[in-house]
């Protein structure tokens, strides 16, 4: 492993083998901002691997596309890829020799590293321990030996919050040491703050996973209403058709373009954002970036992300939900600016170094 040796820069594949474009909600920000990250600095020499179906994913850093090798949603096509790297994994295996790391952003280790090469795993959050009646048996199975089996191997694990490294260690039993917190973060140079007039709407960006919670935002909006008569709810992100019919006052755009997400952070009265658990949770601070307040639940991570910058509320308690969203478009002035502070706190420069002082951790406990 010459770049842990000779102070040279640290060669890293990053392995993305079982990326679902489109598909795979705040990870693939992480994905691609890393990625972007890694390019711009010398203390290592990153190249990506992807799926041929994901070609054309990654920024910053040179892309190999690998060929016949297409990835779908369910579980069973996960399986099915799955079989296919594992039958090509010696030749995949041989693209990736020359790195003396091996990263998995996407959780799975897809193919596994050579046994010189260190390994380092992402592990975003363990929502299937915590929450494992919102997963089917087969996801729970598939979680349980693709992402704790190598978590428990890895020369280094990667996540996203304090919260979620506290889990880790109380549910998997790993050692501390070997896990490095990285903030995700926010350039904030794409979002413009609004200081002027907003509209009577607020927005969830969210894909209808179970724990982003819709069933009782939906409620709650509905009480908010009493208030707020005009009140309505902009929807995006994928799989909101899965929510069954909606109220006419709720606005289902589903995937939108990413213009039109900025445009409606700018805009809207405030962003509610009631999920039942998060690693981490983007959206809050994009829409601080905004100007944007915020009303957001205060379970999982999302206390931690957005400290008091935001109004939260019980997640499960559609009144207080409610309360929350009236609260902080009461407060906005308020809040506008608190958010802009808090959001200078996460830079994607930040979470890049301390994905290098993961990799070369994960060198250092290769060799020891």
């Amino acid at each position: 492993m010459t770049g842990a040796a000779d102070g040279s820069p640290l060669r890293v594949a990053v392995s993305m083998l079982t990326l679902v474009r489109g598909g795979m909600g705040g990870s693939e920000t992480y994905a691609r901002a890393l990625t972007e990250q890694l390019g711009s600095t010398d203390e290592v020499r990153a190249e990506a691997f992807v799926p041929e179906s994901a070609a054309g994913f990654t920024t910053g850093i040179p892309e190999h596309a690998i060929s016949k090798l297409r990835v779908g949603p369910s579980t069973r096509e996960r399986l099915a890829s799955m079989a296919v790297i594992a039958g090509r994994a010696s030749s995949i295996r041989r693209q990736m020799a020359s790195n003396d790391v091996v990263h998995y952003p996407f959780t799975v280790p897809a193919p596994r590293p050579n046994p010189s090469q260190a390994s380092v795993q992402s592990l975003l959050d363990v929502q299937h321990l915590d929450l494992p009646h919102l997963f089917s048996r087969a996801e729970l199975a598939y979680r349980s030996r693709f992402y704790e089996g190598f978590a428990r191997r890895a020369d280094a694990v990667v996540t996203i919050s304090h919260f979620a490294k506290t889990r880790m260690v109380e549910s998997l039993g790993l050692d501390p040491e070997r896990i490095h917190v990285a903030h995700l973060g926010v350039d904030t140079e794409k979002y413009t703050p609004n200081f002027g007039s907003r509209e009577n709407f607020v927005l969830y960006p969210a894909r209808g996973w179970p724990h982003k919670n819709h069933a009782r935002l939906i409620d709650a909006i509905g009480i908010a209403r009493k208030s707020i008569p005009d009140l309505t709810l902009v929807l995006t992100g994928g799989g909101l058709d899965d929510l069954g019919s909606l109220p006419d006052w709720v606005d289902r755009r589903g995937l939108v373009e990413q213009s039109e997400l900025y445009n409606l952070y700018r805009t809207a009265g405030a962003l509610v954002f009631p999920s039942l658990y998060e690693g981490f949770g983007l959206p809050p601070l994009e829409a601080m970036a905004s100007g944007c307040p915020v009303a957001a639940s205060n379970a999982g991570s999302i206390p931690e992300i957005v400290g008091d910058a935001a109004v939260t509320f019980d997640p499960k308690d559609p009144d207080d939900i409610a309360a929350g969203i009236i609260a902080a478009i009461e407060r906005r002035a308020e809040l506008t600016q608190a958010g802009l502070v808090q959001v200078q706190k996460f830079t994607w420069s930040n979470c890049r170094d301390v994905h290098v002082q993961a990799y070369r951790a994960a060198v250092k406990e290769k060799q020891s």
